[in-house]
């Protein structure tokens, strides 16, 4: 399938943000065949890894060698996570094509997932893109707000200051800033309202919509998201994934899932359900034990299903 007729970004977060939030640690190798099994589907970004220390996450101790294997496949974009210049460094070290930050909207989730303020995650930046400016000029840098639309540590978060810290970001050099629903707390008329004022502060640098299903509301969410224009989003095969540092935080919107109800729009996707059907195997044999979700592998496609919206 062309991937210029690709309609939508699905972009898989499973291999970074799925891993670290599990107790888990999958083997180097079960890794790299599930991102050939992922590649194989038809997913074309797939964020690898973090570059974290490994005391802290032993699970992504082999971050560089996972994105090494990744780099080898043709027009797969290679995203890997970072909290800090530290990482930073690392990551475009071992060939990543993109990075992405997080950086929350609440106060207190900012101190406690990177241990610095908001403001302090702005200078981080600068340094970040610094960086890569005078080392990596052609490796993209996204931002992703977290705890954009509540905060489990504390509650509201206004919707001025995320929409204040994507202009920070923004104005630092940042090439794209999405909107991430990190506790799970957003529904799809607050998706519509802070995703509008998001484009309408920065225009087309409007990123990634990285929603999670911790209430149930994570494809209805994705749904509002589209209508409103987003074409970009995270997701994670067998809806792993959830942020360590947000109590009670879990579950990203499950990659199958969110395909199909693309794909069942008349949405191209450019991935074949089947095909995901069998990555999907492929992450079950590297973590027996560890639970997996999603609704339509278990039901199966309907009789008939086309990519084209009609059974």
């Amino acid at each position: 399938m062309s991937n210029a007729s690709i309609e939508v970004l699905i972009s898989e977060v499973g291999p970074r943000d799925g891993l670290q939030s599990i107790q888990s640690i999958m083997p180097t190798a079960n890794k790299e065949l599930w991102i050939n099994a992922l590649y194989q589907s038809g997913i074309r970004e797939i964020e690898v890894a973090s570059f974290v220390p490994a005391k802290l996450l032993p699970q992504m101790a082999d971050a560089a060698d996972v994105v090494r294997y990744a780099k080898t496949f043709p027009d797969l974009t290679v995203l890997a996570l970072v909290p800090n210049l530290k990482g930073a460094e690392a990551a475009i070290q071992a060939g990543v094509d993109k990075i992405t930050i997080p950086v929350s909207a609440s106060a207190a989730h900012s101190l406690a997932n990177v241990r610095k303020t908001r403001e302090e995650m702005i200078e981080e930046l600068k340094k970040i893109i610094g960086f890569r400016n005078a080392h990596a000029p052609l490796v993209q840098v996204e931002v992703g707000i977290a705890t954009a639309f509540g905060c489990t540590l504390q509650g509201m978060v206004p919707e001025d200051e995320v929409i204040w810290l994507a202009e920070q970001v923004i104005e630092v050099g940042v090439d794209e800033a999405g909107l991430s629903d990190t506790t799970g707390y957003a529904n799809p008329a607050q998706i519509k309202r802070l995703f509008k004022r998001l484009r309408n502060a920065i225009g087309n640098k409007a990123g990634a919509a990285h929603l999670h299903n911790t209430r149930g509301l994570g494809l209805a969410n994705c749904l509002a998201a589209y209508e409103e224009g987003v074409r970009s989003f995270d997701s994670s095969m067998g809806g792993l994934g959830g942020c360590p540092y947000a109590p009670g935080a879990s579950g990203n919107v499950v990659t199958e899932d969110l395909v199909f109800m693309f794909e069942a729009m008349g949405v191209n996707t450019g991935v074949s359900l089947e095909k995901l059907f069998e990555a999907r195997e492929v992450l079950r044999l590297g973590l027996p034990g560890e639970a997996i979700y999603g609704m339509v592998p278990e039901a199966g496609l309907p009789k008939g299903f086309s990519k084209k919206g009609s059974i």
